[in-house]
Order: structure tokens, then C-alpha cells, then sequence
């Protein structure tokens, strides 16, 4: 065997792989044995028949197998005199491959790029409080109560925090928004929907709600909108400015529930300062977890602007892909039309491989880490995955395991997703750590 290294790029290289004529020879002959134990001839028992026989029986499967023998010989002796730490196969040139000449093989693929790792203890990063304020509980006592409040129908002006039962046809330069958006109805004309009256949250037409302060049932009112530049619920209306004539129907008041025996049993709790107890470990945790996850992205930004090198395309394309498979499925859940994507398939494929490219180069730094550390994946990291996926995911633990068992690849995934956040963790125990000044 005869290998030669041609570099394409930092982190691509061609394996040239000559086999000479007696390796070649050997790798068929190998495969007529194998098949020659398998196959049925009238007259011969199994391994018994004439190898020319087999040979001309079997001459389709013969020949395919031989041909992936013989590359696989090439890619494994290949990878073993080079030592290249390949990572992807982004083509093979199998050239011709018969059993009376020497076989040229050309695989050319991404390996893992050569650098020097940046010292990784007491990157810097920050943290907020984990103390919660007294305000800071009084609302999220206020939001569980809002959960549970009643709406009752009130005889009045509608003010904030109520809700409007409403109907209402919008128009723009006089034209239905009908006609612009026919699959739309919902943002043109409907004949009674609830709208919050200047809710924290936006609703579906941006500031109709924060418009409806002081008008009562029966009362009739153009209210003007003006739809956000960008607007990706509906592309056809962003940047316009539409007129709905609205009709109140009728308004409903929130009605918040006593804060009695009933409510804090209901919330886990015997009294008002038992609830605002639990409160403030909830907030606790939730912040403590907020400040991890924070650490986490900090070290991982430090340590990516400590060392510059080569990133492997293959390894950038793939990232950019899922990238983009999230980012398209998160926003088709939010409603976002499929063509809309289309449209703007070149800003969003330049976007995720942006955002690729870091994730690639985070993920070869950590793993960099980890070989350097020590750092392996346990029976017990692969029994809190397992259990985790199932609380998230409601299957049963059995059923996750019996998965994994069939689709190695999904393994040695999870594997390496477990080593990525273990050399993180790592990375955030060895960092320094400054409380942010509290926010007035």
C-alpha cells in the first residue's frame, strides 16, 4: 500500500491510496470465500462449489462487495500510515477497481485542525443577584393570583387589565386587508374576539389592545395601527398602516382571587409568609440557574476570542443546516409562512453559518479540553440523560434505551453533547466570578 497527502486547504487533505495488484487480488479472493460459504449450487455442498462457478453465479454481488472492500482497505490503511484525525469523508474517487491490476483510491476529507489550546482557568464572567426584592415576589404573587382570577362582566368603561370582547374590519388606503391577506381573516375582519386592555403581553395586532382604554359597550371607533417594519406574521402587512373599525361588545373585569386558606393551599403553602417564602426560593433557583447558563456562554466566548485557527467546512456546512432547521421550525410554530422563509433563504443561510462557525469552533475547543482533562462519559451520565429525556419527552426510560441501543450514531451524539458540557462546567469552575452591581 502506497499513500500520499495532498493539502486543499488547513483542514482538508486528499488521500491518494494505491493497493498493488496482490492486495487487490486478495480482497477478491476473500470475498468469493465469503460468499462461496453462503451459497447453494445443485450438486455442492455449502463451501464445496468451484470458486469459477461462484464466480459467474454471483457475479453482481461479487463485484459490489469487492469494491467496497477494497475502498474500505484504502480508507482504514489510509488513516492508519497517515495518522490524519479525519473527521468527515467529503468525497471518494474509487477510480478503476479490478481484480488483475493495482487500485487507486482518492478520499478526500476534513481532519480535525492542529492548535494550541489558550490557557482556560479564571476567564472572566459575571453574575446577577440571586437575592430577590420584596417587589420582585409581590409580583409573582400578583401573577399567580392573575392565573386564577375570574372575569366578570362589568357595566362600565373598560380600563386596564380588563378584557374586550370585540369585532372589527381592518382597511388599508381603503382597500380590505381582505384583500391583501385573503388566509389571513384573523387580521382583517372578525365578528367577536377578546382583546386585554394595554396588556404587558402584545396581542395579535400590534397596540389595538393599549387603544381601548375608556370605551364601553356598544361604542363604535376607527383606531389606527401601524404594522412593525418588520413584521413576520404576516410579511404582506409589514410597515403598513391600517385603520379597524372597531364595536365593543362587551367588556369583562378581572377579578383576582383572596389571598385565603383556599389560595395557599392551592400554591403549597399554610399562609401568606409561607407563599412568599417558596416564592423567593423559586426566584432563587431560577436566577442561580439563569446565572449558570450565563457563565457558561461567557467562558465560551472568552475561550473562542483566545486562539484563532482553521475551521473545517464540512463540520460548518452540517451545523449550518440544523441551524437553520431550528430557527425555520421555532418560527413555523409561531406562525410564520413557509414562503416567507424563501424569500429570504440567502440572509438566513449567511446568518446560521455565522452563528455555525462559532458553535463549530466552541465545540473542537471543548473537545480539546476534554481529551486534555480526562474528561469520558459515564454509565451514570447516560442513566441522567435517559431520565431527563424521559420526564421531558413522557417515555417511558425502557423504551429511550432499547432506541439508543439500535442507532449508534444517536449514542455517540449524545456522548459527545454530555463531554461538551462536562469541559463546560469545567470551564466555569475555573473562572472568576463578579456579582453585577443591583439594579436600581
Amino acid at each position: 500500500m502506497n499513500i500520499e497527502i495532498k493539502d486543499v486547504s488547513e483542514t482538508r487533505k486528499s488521500l491518494v491510496v494505491t493497493l498493488d495488484q496482490a492486495e487487490v487480488a486478495a480482497e477478491h479472493k476473500a470475498v468469493v470465500g465469503e460468499i462461496s460459504k453462503q451459497a447453494r449450487l445443485p450438486g455442492f455442498r455449502p463451501g464445496k462449489a468451484p470458486a469459477a462457478m461462484i464466480i459467474k453465479r454471483y457475479s453482481k454481488e461479487i463485484s459490489e462487495e469487492f469494491k467496497q472492500k477494497v475502498m474500505s482497505k484504502a480508507y482504514r490503511g489510509g488513516l492508519e500510515q497517515s495518522k490524519l484525525e479525519a473527521l468527515n469523508i467529503t468525497d471518494v474517487q474509487e477510480g478503476t477497481i479490478a481484480v488483475d491490476q493495482p487500485a487507486t483510491i482518492t478520499i478526500t476529507l476534513d481532519v480535525r485542525p492542529t492548535f494550541t489550546l489558550p490557557d482556560y482557568s479564571n476567564l472572566a464572567t459575571e453574575i446577577q443577584s440571586i437575592e430577590s426584592s420584596d417587589s420582585e415576589v409581590e409580583k409573582v404573587i400578583e401573577g399567580m393570583r392573575s392565573e386564577r382570577a375570574d372575569f366578570k362582566v362589568a357595566e362600565r368603561a373598560a380600563a386596564k387589565a380588563d378584557y374586550v370582547k370585540l369585532a372589527y374590519e381592518g382597511t388599508i388606503d381603503g382597500k380590505s386587508i381582505l384583500e391583501i391577506v385573503a388566509d389571513k381573516q384573523i387580521y382583517a375582519k372578525v365578528p367577536q374576539t377578546w382583546e386585554e386592555v394595554e396588556g404587558e403581553n402584545e396581542g395579535l395586532i400590534p397596540g389595538l389592545g393599549k387603544q381601548l382604554s375608556g370605551l364601553s359597550k356598544g361604542d363604535k371607533k376607527d383606531i389606527t395601527i401601524s404594522f412593525p417594519a418588520e413584521f413576520a406574521a404576516v410579511p404582506a402587512l409589514a410597515g403598513k398602516t391600517a385603520v379597524y373599525a372597531v364595536e365593543i361588545l362587551e367588556i369583562r373585569e378581572r377579578v383576582l382571587p383572596p389571598m385565603d386558606e383556599a389560595f395557599f393551599k392551592a400554591n403549597q403553602s399554610d399562609s401568606l409568609d409561607s407563599l412568599k417564602v417558596n416564592v423567593r426560593n423559586n426566584l432563587k433557583g431560577r436566577k442561580e440557574y439563569e446565572n449558570r447558563q450565563a457563565q457558561r456562554r461567557q467562558v465560551s466566548e472568552a475561550l473562542n476570542a483566545k486562539v484563532e485557527f482553521a475551521i473545517p467546512e464540512s463540520l460548518v456546512e452540517s451545523e449550518t443546516q440544523s441551524v437553520l432547521r431550528q430557527f425555520i421550525e421555532e418560527n413555523m410554530r409561531r406562525g410564520v409562512p413557509a414562503e416567507q422563509f424563501e424569500k429570504d433563504k440567502a440572509a438566513l443561510h449567511q446568518s446560521a453559518s455565522v452563528a455555525a462557525r462559532t458553535r463549530v469552533k466552541t465545540q473542537l475547543l471543548l473537545a480539546k479540553i476534554a481529551e486534555h482533562e480526562k474528561i469520558t462519559v459515564n454509565e451514570r451520565d447516560i442513566d441522567t440523560f435517559i431520565y431527563r429525556e424521559s420526564m421531558m419527552s413522557q417515555q417511558k426510560p425502557e423504551k429511550l434505551v432499547k432506541e439508543l441501543t439500535k442507532d449508534r450514531e444517536k449514542l455517540r451524539s449524545i456522548q459527545q453533547s454530555i463531554i461538551f458540557d462536562k469541559a463546560l462546567d469545567l470551564l466555569v469552575s475555573k473562572a472568576t466570578v463578579t456579582t453585577a452591581p443591583a439594579k436600581a
